[in-house]
């Protein structure tokens, strides 16, 4: 981390802060310091570090409502794959009265 001395305090500034934090996870701050810090920067974790989860254990039910909709996804994502005709864009269509209007606004630029 790049810091600077003022009068016995230690500045650090936004590129070092980013640069520490994408380097390794850091022991002058607590864990909620350090997501917070994370946050506000943008800085991803290390590649090395585990991942957090953010639940508790789930019950059989909510188990088994997660897992009607991953399906329930799929089948959309497989249907929406077979119909394969992308979205269909209007044809440009030019009038003589719109074509007047752009040059007109042309001319006043």
């Amino acid at each position: 981390m790049v810091t600077k001395k003022k009068a016995g305090v230690a500045v650090v500034n936004e590129g070092g802060a980013h640069g520490a934090l994408r380097r390794a996870v850091t022991k002058e701050l607590s864990p909620e310091e350090e997501k917070v810090m994370r946050m506000r920067l943008g800085a991803s974790p290390p590649r090395t570090a585990p991942l957090e989860r953010s639940f508790e254990g789930l019950s059989d039910l909510e188990i088994e409502i997660r897992a009607a909709e991953i399906e329930a996804w799929m089948r959309w994502k497989a249907r929406s794959a077979d119909e394969g005709e992308p979205a269909r864009v209007p044809a440009l269509v030019t009038s003589r009265a719109k074509e007047k209007i752009v040059r007109a606004l042309r001319k006043k630029i």
